[in-house]
């Protein structure tokens, strides 16, 4: 198993440009560790509308909007991000 940067590394060394099926081909038995699980490159790649990549770079940017729920930590947690209008966020604490 391979985190994801990790394995999209191996993006590098495929001949672009490339479809979306194609890569699933070349590289889709590969399974990554996520922070809640694990699924395989074929997994997040095919949630993906059928694209041609000419470059690793714009795969690599496709696979990590990919990944489902599972390479993300807690959901919906934000320290950073203010409550949205309408929204009851935490109470503030002050230190």
């Amino acid at each position: 198993m391979r985190m994801l940067a990790e394995a999209t590394e191996s993006y590098d060394a495929q001949t672009y440009p490339l479809t979306t099926e194609e890569l699933i081909e070349a590289v889709g038995d590969t399974t990554l560790e996520l922070p809640n699980g694990t699924e395989t490159l074929a997994d997040a790649l095919g949630r993906l509308t059928s694209e041609t990549y000419e470059t690793p770079e714009e795969a690599r940017l496709a696979t990590y909007s990919a990944v489902s729920s599972k390479a993300i930590g807690r959901k919906g947690y934000s320290d950073r991000d203010p409550v949205a209008m309408g929204e009851d966020g935490p109470d503030q604490v002050s230190f």
